[in-house]
């Protein structure tokens, strides 16, 4: 867990991509009806793991599961999506990523994917399937990504008013496209947060979820630089954050594929993101 006050920055490739998915516009109204305050919009029947809230009860803040328990390892991937891409992914651009998604279930490879509800509305189908795959948890990553602070590689923002909102949108989507159970675990766009962020989705019940490798694979074209990276950031307990955007992360499904044996060559275990905050609420 990390200081609470602590704004996360990504490298500059990930800034890049991050900065290029988002250009216009707020998103639209609509805190679901039914939205309940003090808990996660979309809780699973057997209750996932949560971190206690911090100081004053702002929301908890992950970036990495304990490093002494095993040689276990969380691979994230973000599926990005603005509210204002609709037309780029008409006319043919990729904001999806199957054969990654393949690969990851031809490899046996648990993972967490964080989705936004933007992405969940464009491809329903792929939002379904990963819902309903126990391989996979699916996490909410806002509705549009747009920036929960100000000076986030340029990404719009969403004002403290309506953070809360964005996030109650996002699982609203996630339902709709067909996502059961969509965890109480939530990733900042940009990885950019502060204080007042925290508080603004205190009363919503997720753990933020952060990161301690970033892979580096945003607009890469260099998949055996990409995968150096990942390898030698790896450390037991670390959550590795790539995407599942093939306009945006070309490269991610041939890194995958050589991170993946490797690591188990290693000694490394692939867990979700769940199973290391349970890990770390007994090792704090």
């Amino acid at each position: 867990m990390i200081p609470l006050a602590r704004r996360i920055t990504a490298v500059c490739a990930l800034g890049a991509a991050l900065a290029a998915c988002g250009t216009a516009g707020a998103p639209g109204p609509a805190r679901p009806a039914h939205a309940q305050p003090a808990a996660p919009a979309s809780p699973s029947a057997s209750r996932p793991p949560l971190l206690s809230p911090g100081p004053g009860g702002l929301t908890p803040v992950f970036e990495h599961g304990p490093r002494t328990l095993g040689k276990t390892v969380a691979l994230t991937f973000d599926a990005d999506m603005t509210a204002d891409q609709g037309p780029r992914a008409a006319s043919g651009e990729h904001f999806d990523n199957p054969d990654l998604i393949g690969t990851l279930r031809t490899l046996k490879v648990p993972a967490t994917i964080f989705m936004t509800g933007r992405w969940a509305e464009q491809y329903p189908a792929q939002a379904r399937s990963l819902g309903h795959d126990p391989q996979f948890e699916v996490a909410n990553h806002s509705y549009s990504h747009y920036a929960f602070t100000g000076d986030c590689y340029g990404l719009p923002t969403v004002g403290a008013d309506r953070m809360r909102q964005d996030v109650e949108r996002a699982y609203a989507a996630l339902r709709k496209a067909g996502v059961p159970h969509a965890l109480p675990y939530f990733r900042f766009p940009g990885g950019c947060y502060d204080r007042q962020a925290l508080r603004a989705l205190s009363g919503v019940g997720v753990t933020a979820v952060q990161w301690d490798v970033v892979s580096g694979d945003a607009f890469a074209t260099d998949a055996d630089a990409v995968t150096r990276q990942v390898l030698e950031g790896v450390k037991p307990g670390s959550v590795v954050v790539m995407h599942c955007t093939h306009s945006a992360a070309p490269t991610t499904e041939q890194v995958v594929r050589a991170v993946v044996p490797e690591l188990r060559r290693r000694g490394y275990r692939f867990v979700k993101v769940s199973e290391l905050i349970g890990e770390t609420n007994g090792h704090r």
